[in-house]
């Protein structure tokens, strides 16, 4: 999704240089999730081990993380005439800022937000700009293809770093209570090289970027609304996903960043084969059975972690054996679900009534789901601390039934008429 509408344009670029760019954002991916793998995929245990922060300052921790996601779209558009490259420069620059505070020395809690917040809007700024740049250096090749190829790479060094994140962990190199906690140093030397790749694919496609500042939009239009919705629940579902899945193995189980590494790679491996049979469905049976599964499975997976942590807060599971290998199981399962995202986007193309409304309208639904993902992180954290853990993952489940009244409210084609018809 390019918000900025100022995509890095290569259409007159040579080959080889356009080649060479191609391959050095390549690496920008790899690096760029490596610094992801190395500092935000760990945040929760840090959380927990350098603070103690109890449940509802977990969630309220998530205040300055998605905030950056509802104010990126104005930021970008503010510096769209630096062009996307030079954006997603400033981008790293400052993710590696944020993580580099944290990394020399643990501030007091309110000080470590502000830093947490510079951190996060690095990430956001940067995650939208990704596709983009990827998209306009194919210059007309397989643009589908190679951003799957992107993508894939990246998740490939994801599992790497899950890896050395499980080994350094375990092996006592990387902890949460030293003065310098050296994994998020090792994490700035990630964002500090895909900031210099990202230097030199500046300078390759140097003129080639346009200068035109075009305005973010947001459009609500009312035949957008189920889309609207679906982004409203995501927002909620993502959260949950995010903030509370982990927190019953970190809070209630006592989990730490190994165990976390673990999964991270069980769960990267189910992504790239959950993804193909996403695509896969979507193509063989539409957006609207799509959606069904979607919805079936967001309440499949909620209900499960409520009656999980029902059992380990109440005390009627066990914490070990075979109830713990069920919860990690249903983790994995939750980070797979992320993926069915794709589905809300592919319907929004479906449905549009005008190729200029989608940009625009799936700004506007990322917009809602940051905004939802705030208040339920919040709420979340109360409930949680107030009622116990099982009612955040009962009302993440009732929620989800409005996907399932939306998937029987859709009347779309065949996902393949979208491709043919944007084509």
């Amino acid at each position: 999704m390019n918000i900025s509408g100022t995509g890095v344009r290569m259409e007159q670029l040579p080959e080889i240089k356009r080649k060479e760019a191609l391959k050095l954002f390549f690496a920008v991916a790899a690096f760029s999730a490596i610094g992801l793998g190395l500092s935000d995929a760990v945040f929760a245990n840090y959380f927990k081990e350098a603070y103690n922060v109890t449940a509802f300052q977990r969630g309220f921790i998530e205040l300055p993380r998605e905030i950056p996601g509802i104010i990126c779209v104005f930021v970008v558009s503010a510096f769209a005439f630096l062009g996307d490259v030079r954006i997603s420069i400033i981008s790293q620059a400052l993710s590696a800022i944020g993580v580099l505070v944290l990394g020399l020395v643990t501030p007091p809690f309110g000080v470590m937000l502000i830093f947490l917040f510079i951190n996060s809007a690095g990430m956001h700024i940067f995650f939208p700009l990704q596709d983009s740049i990827c998209m306009s250096l194919q210059a007309g090749q397989s643009v589908g293809t190679g951003l799957s190829k992107m993508k894939s790479f990246g998740l490939i060094f994801t599992m790497i770093t899950s890896v050395i994140v499980f080994f350094g962990f375990r092996s006592g190199f990387f902890t949460f209570t030293d003065r310098i906690i050296s994994i998020f140093l090792f994490s700035v030397v990630a964002f500090c090289v895909a900031l210099a790749l990202l230097i030199r694919v500046d300078r390759l496609t140097r003129n080639r970027q346009p200068s035109l500042h075009i305005k973010a939009q947001l459009v609500f239009k009312k035949k957008y609304n189920l889309y609207y919705i679906l982004s409203v629940c995501n927002g909620a579902q993502k959260q949950i996903r995010i903030v509370y899945g982990p927190w019953v193995l970190i809070e209630l189980l006592g989990k730490r960043a190994d165990t976390f590494a673990i999964l991270g790679i069980a769960a990267a491996l189910a992504c790239i084969f959950f993804t193909r049979f996403i695509g896969w469905m979507l193509d063989k049976y539409g957006v609207k059975i799509s959606i069904l599964f979607q919805a079936v499975s967001f309440i499949t997976v909620y209900i499960a972690y409520a009656l999980l942590s029902y059992g380990f807060y109440s005390g009627g599971l066990a914490k070990a054996g075979l109830a713990v290998a069920i919860s990690y199981l249903v983790f994995v399962l939750d980070r797979t679900t992320q993926n069915l995202t794709m589905i809300n986007a592919v319907y929004l193309r479906e449905i549009a009534e005008t190729p200029a409304d989608i940009t625009p309208s799936l700004t506007a639904g990322f917009a809602l789901d940051h905004i939802v993902a705030i208040v339920c992180a919040f709420i979340g954290g109360i409930v949680w601390s107030r009622f116990g853990p099982h009612y955040v993952f009962i009302f993440t489940a009732a929620l989800s039934i409005i996907n399932l009244i939306v998937s029987f409210k859709v009347k779309t084609g065949n996902a393949i008429e979208v491709y043919s018809r944007a084509g």
